[in-house]
């Protein structure tokens, strides 16, 4: 298993629940943190913008990217969402087990 952190920028504290609690529902993450009160600062449509937003971390594993992906943008607001994984290069193990062991699907 490869694991991955998720990292998705949102523009609400609404809209950052709702993405959190439907990644994990739906056991494409195994945990997700929401971090309030990020200042972001960008180039949008050729102007530097800032906003503030709301940061999830998702704990997942690399297979589930794409499906995270996608339904991340089905519930985002924004035109081009912040959808990035990073790869874990080490951790915990039990943590990293309980990892996959969470995103188990039970049919």
């Amino acid at each position: 298993m490869e694991a991955i952190v998720v990292l998705i920028t949102c523009a609400t504290e609404e809209e950052a629940a709702k993405i959190a609690e439907a990644l994990v529902k739906e056991r494409l993450a195994a945990c997700v943190n929401r971090l309030s009160g990020v200042s972001s600062f960008f180039w949008w449509q050729g102007k530097l913008d800032s906003a503030g937003e709301v940061l999830l971390i998702a704990k997942s594993k690399k297979s589930e990217f794409g499906k995270i992906e996608h339904r991340v943008k089905q519930l985002h607001s924004y035109e081009v969402p912040e959808i990035i994984a990073l790869p874990v290069v080490a951790g915990h193990q039990p943590y990293l087990n309980w990892i996959d062991e969470s995103l188990r699907h039970s049919d």
